[in-house]
């Protein structure tokens, strides 16, 4: 039972400090999973990120369900999941309740444009660190070129990216492979 509290309140320190939502916050997703509390693998993280990207909701909540599963199995999951939720149910209640009444200040609008300017810095992060992590050689790096100057031009789902993406990394492993042999 202890475990599963501290993977709650855990979470819930990493919900209640991650605004902006994806990629935003997976510096702070891995500085405390992988550094400091050592439940994972930058390489786990990273393949959290990516089926998280995938699958229905949040990439932040649907890693925080993976590590917890991974932790504490299917409670240690829900755990994880309902701690990273809760600071943003109530931060979210709170805000509805309040910004009808505040969004036409101008400062208020101002501190939204900042908060939209830091959210952009710190999705560049998060690219920049899965980059170094993700990206091993040169076909890695075509990979991404592709998948960047697409996503520019072409509105594609993510999942249609993950898809061709691990497509190109199979064959070109059979590739390698059959050269081998």
């Amino acid at each position: 039972m202890k475990k599963l509290l501290v993977i709650y309140w855990t979470f819930f320190k990493m919900g209640a400090v991650c605004f902006g939502g994806g990629y935003a916050m997976l510096p702070i997703l891995e500085r405390e999973l992988v550094k400091k509390r050592g439940w994972t693998t930058k390489e786990n993280l990273i393949d959290y990120y990516a089926i998280g990207q995938c699958t229905p909701g949040v990439i932040a909540v649907n890693t925080s369900t993976f590590v917890g599963n991974e932790i504490g199995g299917i409670f240690g999951g829900i755990m994880g999941t309902l701690g990273f939720i809760t600071p943003s149910i109530i931060i979210i209640t709170l805000i509805a309740a309040l910004l009808s009444n505040f969004a036409h200040i101008d400062m208020v609008q101002r501190a939204f444009g900042g908060i939209r300017i830091c959210v952009c810095a710190l999705m560049f992060m998060a690219v920049a660190k899965l980059w170094k992590s993700a990206v091993k050689d040169m076909l890695g790096t075509v990979i991404f070129i592709m998948v960047a100057g697409c996503s520019v031009f072409l509105d594609i789902s993510p999942v249609i990216y993950v898809i061709l993406a691990a497509t190109v990394g199979i064959i070109a492993d059979k590739i390698k492979s059959t050269s081998k042999e």
